[in-house]
């Protein structure tokens, strides 16, 4: 399995623009080793049976069917508003325009 280098990490460190000490290099150096030997050991697993999926159980759709139902009128559901506008509920700005 292929180690990274003192140079790679350091190089890894400049492209994300992280500013590391040569104490961190060592220890990150060792810390993606591991990550990236974890990641090959995971490769090396015989799974052509097994086909590729986004989830490791299968999804179902859970939704309703769509029935219209009778519902209340915009004047029923502006009657209890605090403050109504154009037939929609008014409420307060909480983001300032870009100017």
């Amino acid at each position: 399995m292929a180690t990274i280098s003192r140079e790679e990490v350091a190089h890894l460190a400049r492209l994300a623009r992280l500013a590391v000490t040569d104490a961190e290099i060592d220890l990150f150096a060792g810390q993606l080793d591991g990550i990236l030997q974890a990641v090959a050991r995971v490769g090396e697993v015989v799974a052509d049976d097994i086909p590729p999926m986004s989830h490791s159980v299968p999804l179902v759709n859970v939704l309703r069917e769509d029935v219209i139902k009778p519902s209340l009128t915009p004047a029923e559901a502006l009657a209890g508003a605090p403050d109504a506008f154009e037939n929609r509920f008014r409420v307060p700005q909480i983001l300032a325009e870009e100017e």
